[in-house]
């Protein structure tokens, strides 16, 4: 393919958003409802209708905070205590105060929520301490809901580009590059503020069926935030404390504990007895889970057999058309029944996720990133457990903040240097149509990362990991591609070998125990509050190599003491005599 064929298209824009998904669209319909006569871009490298975490829709939303069920102070601490601490709470108690305003906007959306009879939002307890689960059982709309609400606002959409670098003027954000992935132009916006909504690094690790797209999380997302952010000069944050999450094993979906939980689902070992007081996810569950999975009582199950047949009914109607639809279809094929069996569950393959762990973006409580101009939200912004509803609330915070840049800044100029740059640097491997195909190099770098990342981890194996990591830096120079599409897979190469290297670098520095499995060290078995109660952050060197710099926990704004930080650290069910082994 002649690149030189591959024209470049510059457009200008007040706010560019990146990525289509629920975080994104929510920004983009904000920024624009409240800049009529500016323009906002909406920049998705697939199609705005399907695109994001949630493409197919969304069984509940997990962290809802209602009045009458909770408050915002009482949410701060859950999350604090689910992350040992390491916590920017004032981003966590924006979100919170925020939540249920962005609600009542999605139900206004025509979103459903489960309801009571009185018309009142029925919640449910899941979390270990709170009440903040809101079933949406009708969920399958929301998707094209927030793409219609997009269309009516009059966004600018631009489907089919793939961000692949920032533009920066003296430090400060200057716009984004990419290319189309259908037909290969080039295309540049100038824009005075970007909002990152590019979701996790759902890419990192491999799966245990060794399919590359077979992953828990949306595999389109490769890790695209996390290193636009790093190239751009941002802090990225947390990065050792992996995303890791209990799954349907040989299926790579979620058991939906959130959903399964309110109708008296829960977790079991092969001996048929609880073990984990709660099943929300956190890296201390997770590690009560691997322990027993990996003991003398696993394996590990979801138990739904004790249940009603209406109540059964009520689950599949959930669980099976709206978040995953093929998961009835996997049962049937196995000859299973919640009625009748268990259902065996395991371990996901790593990633990094703000949104169901604490990696990501380093982001204050306007969403802001240590880049003038460039905001971050969602799955890749780091705003810990964030999920769902944190991303579309983000959306909105970031996007209000924005505006308030725009009014005041003047057009930025474009680096025409590094435009160029850019437009080599990305059309290069068309001119190695023979080279190593894509998916073997992504294949290799995410078998290393299982090889070397996977918790619990060793320093030696991890340094190990680092050097394989560097040296892919190199290889990446003779993958190649024939067609604007590989090219595309070639680039998302590239994000996953830098969270690849982001993760070992943080997890080598932080010398200690902490988030249960996420970060567990076997040659540092504790958690080392005197030492290590700080955030570990890596960012890009003046000399282009990956620097990392500690931050200080700053004062909370919800008092805890020590006990209250310990709150995730007894989840495990004392075992009676009666169930001991003989």
């Amino acid at each position: 393919m002649e690149t030189e064929s591959m024209e470049a298209n510059v457009t200008h824009a007040d706010i560019v958003v990146v990525g289509g998904g629920s975080a994104g669209c929510t920004a983009a319909i904000h920024a624009q409802q409240r800049l009529p006569r500016g323009r906002v871009v909406l920049l998705e490298k697939a199609h705005i209708k399907r695109s994001g975490a949630i493409a197919i829709g969304m069984d509940g939303l997990n962290n809802a905070i209602i009045p009458g069920f909770a408050t915002p102070e009482q949410y701060v601490k859950e999350i604090t205590m689910a992350n040992d601490g390491i916590v920017n709470q004032r981003a966590v108690l924006e979100y919170a105060v925020n939540s249920y305003p962005m609600i009542e906007q999605l139900d206004k959306w025509g979103v459903k929520f489960q309801k009571t009879e009185s018309g009142a939002f029925d919640v449910k307890k899941v979390h270990h301490k709170g009440a903040y689960v809101l079933p949406m059982p009708e969920g399958y709309d929301l998707k094209k809901i927030l793409t219609r609400m997009v269309m009516r606002s009059g966004v600018k959409i631009v489907n089919r580009v793939m961000a692949t670098r920032l533009l920066t003027d003296g430090g400060r954000i200057a716009g984004v590059m990419g290319f189309d992935v259908r037909d290969g132009h080039f295309e540049v916006i100038v824009a005075k503020a970007v909002i990152l909504c590019c979701g996790a690094s759902g890419r990192l690790g491999l799966p245990a069926s060794g399919y590359l797209y077979g992953t828990y999380e949306n595999p389109s997302n490769a890790g695209d935030g996390y290193s636009l952010a790093y190239h751009a000069g941002a802090e990225l944050t947390g990065i050792e404390c992996f995303q890791i999450n209990p799954l349907i094993k040989d299926y790579n979906g979620p058991a939906c504990a959130y959903v399964t939980g309110p109708l008296g689902g829960h977790t079991v070992n092969a001996k048929g007895h609880r073990f984990i007081q709660s099943d929300y996810w956190s890296g201390q569950m997770m590690m009560e889970f691997y322990k027993e999975l990996h003991s003398e009582n696993g394996p590990v199950y979801l138990k739904l057999d004790h249940l009603a047949p209406e109540t059964l009914t009520e689950i599949e109607q959930v669980l099976h058309r709206t978040e995953r639809p093929s998961r009835g279809r996997f049962h049937t094929g196995r000859g299973h029944t919640y009625g009748d069996d268990l259902v065996e569950m395991h371990i996901s393959e790593i990633g990094l996720c703000s949104g169901h762990s604490a990696s990501g973006v380093w982001v204050d409580e306007r969403g802001e990133t240590t880049v003038e101009g460039l905001y971050a939200a969602g799955d890749m912004a780091c705003v810990p457990h964030n999920y769902l509803l944190g991303a579309m609330t983000y959306g909105r915070i970031c996007a209000e903040h924005a505006l308030g840049r725009v009014a005041g800044t003047d057009e930025p100029r474009i680096d025409e240097d590094a435009v160029a740059a850019e437009r080599a640097r990305i059309f290069e491997p068309l001119e190695r149509p023979n080279g190593i195909p894509h998916h073997q190099y992504e294949y290799k770098v995410r078998r290393l990362v299982n090889d070397y990342l996977q918790p619990p981890k060793t320093g030696t194996r991890m340094e190990l990991g680092l050097t394989y990591f560097r040296r892919a830096e190199g290889e990446l120079e003779e993958v190649g591609a024939t067609n604007p599409h590989e090219l595309m897979r070639v680039v998302e190469c590239a994000f996953i070998r830098d969270c690849a290297e982001m993760a070992a670098v943080a997890s080598l520095h932080r010398q200690e125990s902490r988030w249960g499995l996420y970060h567990h060290r076997l040659d540092y078995p504790k958690l080392d509050n005197e030492r290590w109660f700080v955030h570990v952050n890596v960012r890009k060197g003046e000399d282009g190599r990956m620097a990392v710099l500690e931050r200080p926990v700053a004062p909370y704004v919800v008092p805890m003491n020590d006990d209250e930080l310990k709150g995730y650290h007894g989840l495990r069910i004392p075992v009676s005599p009666s169930e001991a082994s003989p």
